[in-house]
């Protein structure tokens, strides 16, 4: 789950989010959302004052961007031979969609640190060791045989890199809230995080240094000598 290209999801949900600025799509969706089971075209046209073929073109549009799931089902409550074909039906999707400027990956860090605080509590392991060697792990793990390079995968996750001096400077934190909050914690997971990149990746012209700053990342990619 955490190795899904994020750029590539920003990219559909961008796109699932611009498919409800037509005024017609946007009604159909809330029209749907509001019932408490799935809508046929025919109901949602007749709802909205539409025409069928109206309804059912901007339905399926939302299912197109996952903004709307599909499923099938027999309205005249018979079954077998001479039942009919089942009725095509719209109803809320069951996928999240989130988009943030500047960049963020809230759900990430909450899945590393609610791992962290189960296995923690499951070993009697001190919390924030468990939580720095799971970010590691799953730093070598975005770093895998395959990966973009440093720079791409560092801008794929929000990080938004750029050379300062030799060294990479991250120009956003993508858990920016968090750490404003709880700093310790989450700039030290981010530092694990990002050596565990660095790690997977084989890189070994930086290294992941802490280096708090007023309107970036806490950590720094400096050149090893």
């Amino acid at each position: 789950m955490f190795v899904d290209d994020p750029k590539e999801v920003r990219d559909a949900d961008v796109s699932a989010i611009a498919a409800l600025d037509e005024p017609t799509r946007r009604r159909l969706y809330d029209h749907v959302v509001r019932q408490p089971g799935p809508v046929g075209r025919d109901e949602a046209a007749a709802a909205l004052g539409l025409a069928r073929q109206t309804a059912a073109f901007h339905l399926d549009r939302l299912a197109e961007e996952s903004l709307l799931d599909v499923v099938y089902e027999r309205r005249s409550g018979r079954s077998g031979p001479g039942a009919g074909r089942p009725a095509k039906l719209y109803r809320r999707s069951t996928k999240q969609i989130e988009v943030s400027l500047p960049d963020r990956r809230y759900e990430l860090a909450g899945r590393l640190l609610a791992q962290s605080v189960e296995e923690s509590t499951a070993t009697g392991a001190p919390v924030q060791e468990v939580l720095h060697r799971r970010a590691e792990e799953l730093g070598r793990l975005l770093g895998e045989p395959g990966s973009p390079g440093l720079l791409d995968l560092l801008e794929r996750y929000g990080f938004e890199p750029r050379d300062e001096d030799g060294a990479i400077v991250l120009g956003n934190c993508p858990f920016h809230a968090l750490a404003r909050d709880h700093t310790e914690t989450v700039c030290g997971m981010n530092l694990h995080l990002l050596r565990g990149v660095l790690d997977g990746l084989g890189e070994r012209a930086y290294a992941a240094c802490p280096s708090p700053s007023p309107g970036r990342c806490c950590v720094r990619l400096e050149p090893v000598a």
